[in-house]
């Protein structure tokens, strides 16, 4: 059944971060259901070929070349977008990036990496294109934030702080924006398998404990996140504004400890 309440067909939809991983599948699901997609990351050659992947005879993936820790880049990567589709009806803001380090080894320049990419360059994305979507007087722009914002993992510190702090700024858009018809919504993510972290998941150890703390009994595919990114971007979310969805498996649902039920 088409059904138009949750239906993206003909936005566009700007995706950060989307050469590769949770992304590339999230741009993939916009365009598979008709959405013209722009795609940015830092490799001009990474994207062309991602973009090639994405595009089918119906839908031509767009892409631009955005460092998001360069508000400079920013700045002329969404004038780019206007000029070539007249507006941006949706964000997807995934840019990101993780160093796993004891906390008292990170040094400054990894620490800074971490935070200019994570936080600093996705509120510079979140306000380019929240000037458009103001004037306009609408637009939805999805942030995806992480497992770490409701209990922050051992070795990934600045990255559970810059995480924390995208919720805080979720929450704070939508109140802000919310009088001109932005919504401004997170999607967190559970234990998601993407290529980068496969070999890490195999490891009977990690597995197990994955396994043991997801009440659905299966680590996460990519394929699952696609779902509430449309819904988030569609009408069907309409009354929805400063709400962060975990999409975990019900990791987040409370701690299972191995007492014997029986």
């Amino acid at each position: 059944m088409n059904d138009s309440l949750f239906s993206v067909s003909d936005q566009v939809v700007l995706v950060s971060g989307a050469s590769r991983g949770i992304g590339k599948r999230l741009a993939q699901g916009f365009a598979e259901r008709g959405a013209q997609v722009v795609i940015t990351g830092r490799q001009q050659d990474t994207l062309e070929k991602t973009a090639d992947e994405l595009s089918t005879d119906e839908a031509k993936v767009d892409f631009v070349v955005c460092d998001v820790a360069k508000p400079e880049d920013i700045e002329s990567t969404v004038s780019t977008v206007l000029k070539r589709h007249g507006r941006v009806d949706t964000l997807v803001n995934v840019a990101g990036v993780n160093k796993r380090k004891r906390s008292e080894s990170y040094t400054p320049e990894e620490y800074d990496f971490i935070l200019d990419i994570n936080l600093k360059g996705a509120f510079h994305v979140a306000q380019a294109v929240g000037r458009h979507m103001i004037e306009r007087g609408s637009g939805a722009q999805i942030n995806i934030d992480s497992l770490n914002t409701y209990a922050p993992l051992k070795g990934v510190v600045p990255y559970a702080m810059s995480k924390g702090g995208l919720t805080m700024m979720t929450r704070g858009l939508a109140n802000e924006w919310g009088d001109y018809g932005v919504r401004v919504n997170g999607l967190a993510p559970g234990m998601i398998l993407t290529d980068l972290n496969r070999a890490l998941w195999a490891k009977p150890h990690m597995r197990e404990w994955g396994l043991n703390n997801t009440p659905l009994g299966r680590l996460g595919e990519v394929d699952d996140l696609v779902g509430t990114t449309v819904f988030l971007a569609s009408p069907a979310s309409a009354f929805i504004t400063g709400q962060v969805l975990y999409v975990d498996g019900g990791m987040s649902a409370g701690f299972r400890w191995p007492i014997d039920m029986d």
